[in-house]
C-alpha cells in the first residue's frame, strides 16, 4: 500500500460521488468505527476488490454506502444471511457484516446465534448504541435495564443481551468488545477480527447521544464518552476485581480467540474429498 496517513487513508477509502456531509448526528460514534474499520484494512493490505461490507437497515447500515468497497444494503435483520451466502459462493473476500444492536439481536439474532454456531467465515460487527436510533428512540434488546427510552418512559424492564457472551455461547471463533472511546485497542481488535479464520465479532460500544444519552441524563455528546472512558475497563482488570466491585463496569477486549477453521474451509475440503473418493470408484 502506498505510504499515507491520518486522513489521507480515509479519503482514499471513500465514494466521492456519493452525498457528503454524511448523515450521522453530530456526537454519534458511527464515524469513529468507520474509520478504524479503514485503517485495519489499509494496514492488512487487503485490496478493497477484495472487501465486501454488508449492512443492515439502521444508522449503521448507511456507512456501507460510503466506502469504496463492494458492498450490499440489505434488508433489516439479514445481513448475515446475505454475508454467508457471498462468503460460500467466494470464500477469497473479506466478508465482513456491518450491523445495529437492533439489526443484529432482534430481528437478525436467529441469524447471529446460527451464524456463530456454523462458524462461518465471516467479521461481525455490531455497533451498540443500545438503542433503534434511526427510527426513533425504541429500546433494543441491548438497552441497559433501567434505561429511559421512547418505548419505556418509566425505565427498561427487560434484561438486556450481553452480545459477548452471546457470541461466546453460540460458538463463535473469536469474539472481543472495544469502544469508540479506546480507538486504538478497537482498532487492534478489527485488525485482529479480519485476520482470524471462522465467525469473527466485534462489539463497537459506540454513544447515540440524540436518542439515547439526552433521555438518560447524559446532556452532551462529550458526557456519554466520558461515561465510555469511565465505564471501559480492560478485560484483565476486570477479572482481577473482586465480584462487589464490577457491578458497573464494562470490560474491553478479546474475550474468545479459538483459531478453528471456518465453516467453508470444511465444507470446500469436504467436496474435495467426496470427489476424489467418486473419482476412485469411478475408475475401479
Amino acid at each position: 500500500m502506498s505510504n499515507i496517513t491520518g486522513n489521507e487513508i480515509i479519503h482514499q477509502y471513500l465514494r466521492h460521488n456519493k452525498k457528503f456531509p454524511h448523515v450521522l448526528c453530530a456526537g454519534c460514534g458511527h464515524g469513529i468505527v468507520l474509520g478504524t474499520l479503514i485503517r485495519s484494512i489499509h494496514s492488512l493490505g487487503i485490496p478493497k476488490d477484495d472487501v465486501v461490507v454488508v449492512a443492515g437497515i439502521g444508522c449503521s447500515g448507511r456507512l456501507a454506502v460510503y466506502v469504496d468497497f463492494n458492498t450490499v444494503h440489505t434488508t433489516h435483520g439479514r445481513a448475515l444471511s446475505f454475508a454467508t451466502g457471498i462468503k460460500m459462493s467466494n470464500s477469497h473476500l473479506h466478508v465482513i457484516a456491518l450491523m445495529g444492536d437492533g439489526d443484529a439481536l432482534s430481528i437478525g439474532g436467529n441469524h447471529l446465534i446460527h451464524a456463530a454456531r456454523r462458524n462461518i467465515g465471516v467479521t461481525a460487527m455490531i455497533l451498540n448504541n443500545s438503542i433503534y436510533g434511526m427510527t426513533g428512540g425504541q429500546s433494543s434488546p441491548a438497552t441497559p435495564e433501567g434505561s429511559t427510552t421512547m418505548t419505556n418512559p418509566y425505565g427498561q424492564l427487560d434484561h438486556s443481551f450481553d452480545i459477548v457472551e452471546l457470541a461466546r455461547g453460540a460458538g463463535a471463533n473469536y469474539v472481543a468488545r472495544g469502544t469508540v472511546f479506546h480507538v486504538n485497542q478497537l482498532e487492534k481488535i478489527m485488525v485482529e477480527a479480519l485476520e482470524r479464520p471462522g465467525f469473527s465479532l466485534v462489539e463497537a460500544v459506540t454513544p447515540c447521544h440524540t436518542q439515547f444519552g439526552r433521555k438518560n441524563k447524559y446532556k452532551t455528546p462529550v458526557d456519554m464518552y466520558k461515561w465510555l472512558k469511565s465505564t471501559a475497563i480492560p478485560l484483565e482488570r476486570y477479572n482481577e476485581l473482586p465480584e462487589d466491585k464490577r457491578a458497573g463496569r464494562m470490560p474491553i477486549g478479546v474475550f474468545v480467540d479459538r483459531g478453528r477453521p471456518g465453516y467453508e474451509e470444511r465444507y470446500y475440503a469436504m467436496q474435495e474429498n467426496f470427489l476424489k473418493q467418486a473419482a476412485k470408484g469411478a475408475g475401479r
